[in-house]
């Protein structure tokens, strides 16, 4: 059996707890919990996970790179902000990202994309099924990543990818609109999506990226008109 180097038991024992860390702070900012422009004190989460703040500066840093945190020019660190007054530019790209991935999807899939996709969508399915919000924020991310991974051009897919990212938090809002009890048509709007997928027809698959789209886009709009409930600071 091989001694395995201290430094080396060390060094997983932080990424592990660079992982915790990162994906507890990761789930309550996206599911609001943690609302846009709270401080973030290293010393307080050193205190609250009971690490050194190496692996909290460590995490801290990948959620910077997800667009989640920010360090202000004074060096203080918080969550960052919704970008409100952009959202209607964010909403046509958006839209037009759902019909382009969707329809390339629809030209350029192979067999294996449609494995992939269609167990995408039964794990979004059983995350609708339990209310699990940010299982459905993240399995949804993953069903049109896919789809746009089939669509075999990476710079939509990467553009896509952000798109996705960035709209995390206005995704919790709108399943929040529902209770979190997300409509069943919008699961089925999955389904025919890849029906259309499936049948290579490009034009329903358009058509379909951008009823979905929209649909987001105009339920966010609505629930952005009624101030009273929305009860984070924005």
């Amino acid at each position: 059996m091989t001694d395995i180097d201290p430094s080396q038991m060390a060094e997983r024992r932080r990424g592990s707890g660079v992982k915790l860390v990162y994906d507890l702070l990761r789930d309550e900012i996206l599911d609001l919990k943690l609302a846009p422009g709270s401080a973030i004190d290293e010393v307080q989460l050193a205190s609250r996970f009971g690490m050194s703040r190496t692996p909290i500066r460590e995490a801290l840093v990948r959620l910077a790179s997800d667009g989640l945190i920010e360090t202000l020019p004074n060096r203080s660190t918080m969550v960052s902000n919704i970008d409100f007054l952009n959202m209607p530019a964010y909403f046509d790209a958006l839209v037009l990202m759902y019909r382009v991935t969707t329809r390339l999807a629809a030209q350029h899939h192979k067999t294996e994309d449609l494995e992939t996709i269609r167990q995408l969508q039964v794990a979004f399915s059983a995350a609708v099924e339990s209310q699990d919000a940010l299982a459905m924020i993240a399995t949804n991310a993953a069903f049109h990543s896919a789809i746009a991974a089939a669509g075999r051009n990476s710079y939509y897919g990467a553009f896509f990818e952000r798109l996705l990212n960035d709209g995390r938090r206005m995704l919790r809002l709108y399943y929040q609109s529902y209770e979190d009890r997300l409509p069943a048509r919008f699961v089925e709007e999955h389904e025919e999506i890849i029906a259309a997928i499936t049948a290579r027809d490009v034009a329903a698959a358009d058509r379909l990226g951008k009823v979905h789209g929209e649909q987001i886009v105009e339920q966010i709009g609505r629930l952005l008109t009624r101030h009273e409930d929305i009860d984070i600071d924005l």
